[in-house]
Order: C-alpha cells, then sequence, then structure tokens
C-alpha cells in the first residue's frame, strides 16, 4: 500500500482516544530535513512554524505534529519535544542543550465526543513510540479521530473525516509521499465522477448530500464558528530542495485540496501544506509539486473512504450501506 514513509527515513505514528474521539499524529525524520508551508485558510492554529519560513534563519525540522484538540492541542507538542530530547535529536544550541523543531498545526473536533478531553504530551509521546516506517494507518485514527466533514448545518448533519496517505515512485529512487487529514468545512468531491462523496447531509440520519455551494448559493447563512475546521496536508520527498522550492511545493500542493474540497480556504477552514525535504536526489520542483498536487486530492479521497462513523457521525462507507 502507498504511503507518506515510502520515502526513506520517514516514519509516522498515531495515539487515539476512540472514547473521548481525539487524538494525535506524529511524522518523525530520520534524515536531515528542511521544511517549508503555505497557509491558506482563515482559522489556522500552528507552534513553530517559523523554520519554514523564508526569512527565518533556520530551516532544519525534526518532526511533524498533527493533532486535534483546537488550540489546546498545540500543548500536547511538548510530548514530541520530549521524546527528541531523549533521542538527541534537536538543534544544539551551546550549554550542552539541543532544541528540536517540531512545527504543529491542530485540527477543531471539540464538538464531537467529548470536546473537555484533548490530546496530551504523553498522547504525543506515545505517538512517537509507535512511529514506523510501515504503511500509515488510515481512517479515523489519529489526528483524524475525531476529524469531520461538511459543517455548514453543524456537525450533526456532518460526514466523518479522517488521515490518508499515499506516494508516488518517480524512478531513480524519487519518491514523493502526502499524509493528510481532512476535517473540512465544506464538502469532499470525487473529481472522477464529480460527486460529492462526503459532506453536508440532508438531515441528521440522512444519506444524501445537500452540497454546501449550492446551499450558500440559495441563501444558507449559518455563521461558521471560526477554527472549526481544517484540512492539513504534509508532503514529503527524499528530492533535494531548497526552501524557496518548499515553498511553491506547498503552494502548488494547495491546489490538491481545491480539487476535491469545495468550498476550500474560506474563513472557517485552517488549510495548509507542510512541504519536506528528506534527501539529496535531483529533480525539477515542478515536477515535484504537480505530483505532490496529484497526490494530496487522491490521499483526501483515501481518508473519506476509510472513516469509520463515531460520535454519531456516519462515515462514507455507512451512508453507501
Amino acid at each position: 500500500m502507498a504511503s507518506i514513509t515510502d520515502v526513506p527515513g520517514v516514519r509516522v505514528g498515531h495515539s487515539s482516544d476512540f472514547e473521548a474521539i481525539t487524538g494525535c499524529t506524529v511524522i518523525l525524520f530520520d534524515n536531515e530535513a528542511t521544511g517549508a508551508i503555505d497557509l491558506r485558510g482563515g482559522g489556522t492554529s500552528t507552534r513553530q512554524i517559523d523554520p519554514l519560513l523564508l526569512y527565518h534563519s533556520y530551516g532544519e525540522i525534526h518532526g511533524i505534529f498533527l493533532t486535534g484538540g483546537s488550540a489546546y492541542g498545540l500543548d500536547a507538542a511538548g510530548g514530541v519535544m520530549k521524546y527528541l530530547e531523549e533521542q538527541g535529536i534537536g538543534l544544539d544550541v551551546g550549554y550542552g542543550h539541543i532544541v528540536p523543531s517540531v512545527p504543529t498545526a491542530v485540527v477543531f473536533d471539540l464538538g464531537i465526543g467529548n470536546g473537555k478531553v484533548r490530546p496530551t504530551q504523553s498522547m504525543a509521546y506515545s505517538a512517537c513510540l509507535n512511529a514506523s516506517s510501515s504503511p500509515t494507518e488510515e481512517g479515523s485514527i489519529g489526528v483524524g479521530t475525531g476529524a469531520s466533514i461538511g459543517k455548514l448545518l453543524g456537525i450533526k448533519q456532518a460526514t466523518k473525516g479522517g488521515i490518508g496517505s499515499t506516494s508516488y515512485n518517480l524512478g531513480n529512487g524519487i519518491v514523493v509521499g502526502v499524509l493528510v487529514v481532512v476535517n473540512a468545512f465544506g464538502d469532499i468531491v470525487d473529481p472522477k465522477s464529480g460527486e460529492i462523496i462526503a459532506g453536508v447531509r440532508n438531515s441528521i440520519d440522512g444519506k444524501e448530500f445537500l452540497g454546501s455551494v449550492k446551499l450558500f448559493k440559495s441563501g444558507v447563512t449559518r455563521k461558521a464558528e471560526p477554527f472549526e475546521n481544517t484540512t492539513l496536508a504534509v508532503v514529503a520527498t527524499n528530492v533535494k530542495l531548497s526552501k524557496s522550492e518548499l515553498v511553491r511545493v506547498a503552494r502548488i500542493g494547495q491546489t490538491g485540496i481545491t480539487r476535491v474540497v469545495s468550498p476550500a480556504h474560506t474563513t472557517a477552514d485552517g488549510d495548509l501544506v507542510f512541504a519536506i525535504s528528506c534527501g539529496d536526489l535531483p529533480a525539477d520542483v515542478n515536477l515535484v509539486g504537480i505530483v505532490a498536487s496529484e497526490l494530496i486530492s487522491e490521499a483526501i479521497i483515501r481518508a473519506v473512504r476509510a472513516a469509520k462513523g463515531m460520535g454519531g457521525i456516519p462515515s462514507w462507507k455507512e451512508i453507501q450501506k
């Protein structure tokens, strides 16, 4: 099964609380990694993304942490920091100390399950212990545990979201891989059929999709809660790319979100794309970006189809039945 872990030196670990319906996911890099980021959503919530910005002096990162719990979940990243410090992984700042660089982003899942329970540093540490180069488990696990899709009419008429991952081998040992968590405000549209496969349903028990864009155009004016939704994507490759080139990959990668999420990048979304270089092979930056975009779209569809119903929110599988 294709996965982001097909990129040499990339490991992924999940930690889930299926009772509270929340969780977190860590991506660790065995080789030196440089990153960049592109933020498009109007409601992002992040931590330690400074090394990913073009003007920042240091570009090396040691992991990516994705977590539920909205802004509360940001504190859980300390568990990844603790794990990496124990492994001796981080930026040598002198005085016998190292500081790991772990850019972090969150999804809002407080409206499902027990919103008073959020991912903890202990859960994040466990995710690191669980990190493996085996194919990434998909669906309602890790940061995707509490993910949902299509919330214009409220969480009770939404569809279950989750995690998806895939990869592509460009030949000559070059691999591009992605991991996404889909917690979108809008609907997910299958690019092959043009049909909505997850989104706003016609009632709490409904199995028909109303279409968020259509509802907007018809005058539905429910105010979306800020920071309620997000699609996060991580692109990793063993191609040697500069930080500015990685910014371009992330920007091209965003088109993979807009291809299948409708609408995307709204004021209620925290959409962003991380792009990571953790190798030294040569390849054209445009090719990497184009492939990343296609993989992001594919991974979003995979996330929907692998999701499981939780907290009274049905999955695509259940709706199909």
